[in-house]
């Protein structure tokens, strides 16, 4: 079984959360770039379902019921053994069949490879996409000030 790379700064959750948020042609058309890809087998096919999404107001608020999700899912091994899984939002299945191999790759010596092919330019797009939407929101802020009267001097 190959060692997991050390050298990386992103942790499972992390890369996991960038995968499954970002577009699904931007994560296959960065994967179908990283070609050859290995062999694996299923442990669970990519089925599409439902979750419930939970959300609170305010952040801490009691939890209440937003309204269901779909989602697609799947789990894959690789060759050497690792297991990788993938949960993307939509009905994609090679979106989830991506997601499941990048994260089996990302445990292995491969990691520093994919990082650089496919996580590092997600990343930056998702931070191009955020100050994109931070730019035009700022387009619309308004100053307020007050002039200070006579009589409150």
């Amino acid at each position: 079984m190959t060692q997991p790379s050390s050298i990386t700064t992103f942790d499972r959750k992390a890369w996991m959360s960038l995968i499954a948020g970002a577009p699904a042609q931007d994560v296959l058309a960065l994967w179908d770039a990283c070609a050859p890809h290995p062999g694996f087998d299923w442990l669970r096919r990519p089925e599409t379902g439902a979750v419930m999404v939970r959300g609170r107001m305010g952040g801490t608020g009691a939890p209440f019921n937003l309204g269901e999700m779909t989602v697609t899912r799947c789990s894959l091994t690789i060759a050497d053994g690792v297991v990788g899984h993938g949960y993307v939002q939509g009905r994609s299945k090679p979106h989830a069949e991506a997601a499941a191999m990048i994260d089996a790759l990302m445990q292995t010596g491969e990691a520093e490879t994919v990082t650089k092919a496919i996580l590092e330019p997600l990343q930056k797009a998702r931070q191009a996409s955020r100050d994109q939407r931070a730019a035009k929101a700022a387009a619309t802020k308004v100053e307020f000030f007050t002039l200070v009267r006579g009589e409150d001097a």
